[in-house]
């Protein structure tokens, strides 16, 4: 208790040291600790372990992701009230409709997000709303809040990310932090701010504010279907609601009718992602099938994904993961050689075949796979595989670095680490 309250004492301390900071965007005081440096830096530090934890980068199709950045930076270039940040806009691999900005001006937004969407309009309302997230703070203002609300305790930035098991041995736990440790703690006010300034945005890159009107709506329609990946995507960080429809149309009624919508541009920029929309949906049926442990059907599903699209790293991904499951790790490693070379810069596919070659007795390079995928993202399962083959080549030392790592992430690796721990000692 003394430690908490020596804490609550430095938080507060520190508030009165460093007072209140002017909201860029809004001109109104705000609680600021951090200057936009340590914004930019923040950014810059959390924004490609960000990615990997959330699916890597869309590559399929990178002239998506080309068109996406096209788009951000137009609306970027009209931010002239906030500070000068160094915007960047990737396009994630993942199913879940979501899109996040994190401090400093590293935006993302995931296919299964652009997928719902109709017209460009409707794409920079997305990208015009987590801009203001970007150029008024929101992320560092959240984060001076959770300071003094939590006794002085950085709950934002780097922490343990816990992950849902889909394949039970199979599961990663990931050691690095999501972009929803930033945008999960927005409050009503940063939302209000970010619809409001969105659409002046919007207005100003000569989009047609309306869509901002239409993407709310769509939310509302998503989010009264109880959609699971909506609601644990989009909607945990940025509820929907029909009082937030109103306020848009109020808003959007103070500038002119009309502006541009783009839609045949936003049509062809997704032709190769509609195109391959039954293979992703049978990529997600695949997934359910494993979670249900019908592995045989989900590897036929994923089969039929890859053979409509064979360039999509994920698909590959899984038909090795389920193979590894049914023991055939030779078949294993050769289809996680496609994912790899489909896409060399996501890390789980490295740590399912540094398994299947572990599982095959080939202890160096399973030991290179799985050092290969902590480079990119530190891992929980990586770390435990690692700290075997240090074990089983005599080196204790090492071993017992690496159950420290995954013991101090917790879950049942954390559980499992600390019986390996005590073994040892």
């Amino acid at each position: 208790m003394k430690h908490l309250i020596r804490l609550s004492a430095c938080a507060l301390l520190a508030m009165s040291i460093v007072g209140c900071a002017v909201n860029p965007v809004t001109g109104k005081k705000e609680m600021i600790f951090d200057s936009v440096a340590q914004d930019i830096e923040t950014g810059n530090q959390n924004y490609l372990p960000s990615q990997q934890s959330q699916g890597g980068q869309y590559v399929v199709d990178p002239g998506l992701t080309a068109y996406v950045n096209q788009v951000g930076k137009k609306l970027a270039a009209v931010v002239t009230d906030g500070p000068k940040l160094p915007y960047e806009f990737v396009v994630l691999n993942n199913d879940v409709p979501n899109a996040w900005a994190m401090p400093g001006g590293k935006l993302a937004i995931n296919r299964g997000l652009l997928i719902q969407l109709e017209d460009e309009a409707q794409l920079a309302a997305v990208l015009g709303h987590e801009i203001v997230h970007a150029a008024a703070r929101h992320g560092a203002s959240a984060k001076s809040q959770q300071m003094v609300v939590g006794a002085g305790a950085l709950l934002a930035g780097v922490a343990i990310a816990n992950k849902k098991s889909e394949y039970g041995a199979l599961a990663v736990g990931a050691l690095a932090v999501g972009a929803n440790a930033w945008n999960s703690k927005y409050s009503r006010d940063h939302e209000t701010q970010s619809d409001i300034y969105g659409i002046k945005y919007m207005q100003k890159a000569g989009y047609d504010p309306q869509a901002a009107v239409e993407l709310q709506e769509l939310f509302v329609r998503m989010a009264e279907k109880q959609e699971p990946s909506w609601l644990e995507g989009l909607f945990a960080s940025h509820p929907p609601s029909r009082d937030r429809v109103a306020a848009n149309k109020a808003e959007v009624a103070k500038y002119p009718k009309g502006g541009a919508r783009n839609k045949e541009a936003f049509q062809r920029a997704l032709s190769q992602l509609k195109k391959d929309k039954d293979a992703y949906t049978g990529y997600q049926d695949a997934m359910k099938a494993a979670k249900a442990k019908q592995y045989d059907k989900a590897l036929s599903l994923a089969d039929n994904s890859i053979q409509q699209q064979p360039k999509e790293t994920l698909f590959w991904e899984l038909k090795g993961k389920l193979l590894l499951q049914k023991d055939q790790n030779k078949e294993a490693v050769s289809a996680l050689d496609r994912a790899i070379n489909a896409n060399p810069n996501f890390f789980r596919p490295y740590i399912y075949r540094g398994m299947a070659y572990k599982e095959l007795g080939n202890s160096s390079l399973a030991e290179r796979d799985l050092v290969a995928s902590q480079k990119l993202l530190p891992t929980q399962e990586a770390s435990e595989q690692l700290g075997d083959i240090a074990l089983t080549k005599g080196d204790r030392g090492t071993a017992r670095a690496y159950y420290e790592q995954v013991a101090a992430a917790g879950g049942e690796a954390g559980e499992r680490a600390k019986a390996k721990l005590a073994q040892l000692q």
